[in-house]
């Protein structure tokens, strides 16, 4: 077997390649094996037609197809890995020549990765970010904490008011007839959570277990259900049950309760560090977002079509993945929003660009740094997803694969590069930047 490269314009390559006339022989005597119990002929039992006989009633190239798809995902493989060709999609495949007794020949085209000047990264403008934790930022953490750790109560002496948690019954009717989808059961809702449309939650306040009552609403002209788009809609309530959630009060007793402090005041201060660290931590993340933004802004990339096709494929299958967890699946989804999938192709294809210059400038940022993870980097990063599916290291390494963990090593040589980038950024202040960009 033998291959040549031949490199095209646009960061395109083919490569021909040529396997041996035997081994295509063998891949056409493999094809009818498996393919013999299809065959039935006058004078034979079904799948005891000699390959001669196939040959001569349907053609010698009967089993052409199936033996070259079977050669192609044989050599191609590995031929693209001998090529030395950083390769960034999938192949696009030619029969060159096909024939018994002859070298099966084939061409298969694809797209490299570009070649491209990373310009002068360091020193980029970012704007400060303000990392200051107010009094009001602090005291909204700790009601998060007291309502988390409020009690449910019943509420029978009094009306439903916002912030209550109701359990209603509902039938909705557009045009005095019911529509799919309307009705519901026992239905949990916060008031002023606005889940429902329009003011159907205001709808509710005011009223009283076991009332029965209309609720008018009109459905907004975005939405999702062509039928109901605009509709001025009537639902039948019939409200309940009424929960309220009582707080408990902001002590010491809170403070040991919900921490590890004994009073109020070391609990307040310990929560204001804790909002600070994340604050830090949310700037330098937006620094870094900022500095490759900036970075992708101002580098020219031809990439080649097939990669920014390959990238988008994986955007939806990413998408589906996250569909799947709540239990759609992506044709489904399709379906349901009326859609396309050459449609969304296109809607994802500006992310899809925007990965592929991110990762190809933060690989180009890592060389010129002469960026590397070191093992106890690399084994670090392998510890954390290990103890997310609670194995010992050696036990994930052994079941995600050498090519799995060279993966993480990228990822750590990665996180370097862009941790340079932002610690090279000048950040300015807002009004400065403004200026500046003018």
């Amino acid at each position: 077997m033998s291959f040549t490269v031949e490199k095209l314009e646009g960061s395109m390559a083919e490569l021909t390649i040529t396997v041996p006339a035997a081994d295509f022989d063998a891949a056409i005597k493999e094809a009818y094996q498996k393919n013999k119990g299809r065959f039935q002929l006058n004078g034979f039992r079904k799948g005891k037609v000699p390959m001669a006989v196939v040959e001569k009633v349907y053609g010698t190239e009967v089993f052409f197809e199936d033996a070259a798809n079977d050669l192609i995902n044989k050599t191609y493989p590995e031929e693209s890995e001998n090529c030395e060709l950083d390769i960034t999609s999938r192949p696009e495949i030619s029969v060159e020549q096909i024939g018994k007794g002859k070298d099966f020949i084939y061409k298969a085209k694809v797209a490299v990765k570009p070649e491209f000047t990373l310009g002068e990264y360091k020193g980029i403008e970012v704007e400060k970010q303000d990392v200051t934790v107010t009094d009001e930022e602090v005291d909204a953490e700790i009601k998060k904490a007291q309502k988390e750790n409020g009690r449910k109560v019943e509420v029978t002496d009094r009306a439903a008011k916002l912030e209550d948690e109701v359990k209603i019954d509902f039938e909705g009717f557009v045009d005095a007839e019911a529509f799919e989808g309307g009705k519901g059961k026992d239905y949990s809702l916060t008031l002023g959570s606005h889940s429902f449309i329009d003011t159907f939650e205001d709808q509710i306040v005011g009223k009283n277990v076991g009332d029965e009552f209309d609720v008018n609403v009109t459905f907004p002209e975005d939405y999702q259900a062509e039928n109901l788009k605009g509709k001025p809609a009537v639902f039948k309530v019939k409200l309940n049950k009424i929960t309220e959630t009582v707080l408990p009060e902001l002590n010491d007793e809170f403070a040991s309760d919900v921490s590890a402090f004994d009073t109020f005041e070391e609990y307040k201060l310990d929560t204001r560090k804790t909002l600070e660290l994340r604050k830090k931590d949310a700037a330098e993340r937006a620094k870094e977002a900022a500095v490759l933004n900036k970075l992708i802004e101002v580098t020219e990339i031809d990439i080649p079509e097939p990669m920014i096709e390959l990238q988008q494929e994986r955007i939806l299958d990413d998408f589906d993945q996250r569909l799947r967890y709540q239990g759609v699946t992506l044709e489904q989804y399709l379906n349901m929003a009326k859609m396309d999938k050459n449609v969304m192709m296109e809607q994802v294809k500006p992310e899809a660009i925007q990965r592929i210059k991110s990762a190809l400038i933060i690989e180009a940022v890592a060389k010129a740094e002469g960026v590397d993870a070191s093992d106890e980097e690399v084994d670090a990063e392998v510890q954390k997803i290990a103890d997310q599916y609670q194995l010992e290291i050696e036990k994930f390494k052994e079941l995600a694969g050498e090519k799995e963990v060279e993966a993480i090593k990228e990822q750590v040589k990665n996180q370097k590069a862009i941790k340079i980038l932002a610690e090279n950024a000048k950040e300015v202040e807002a009004a400065k930047k403004e200026e500046s960009d003018k």
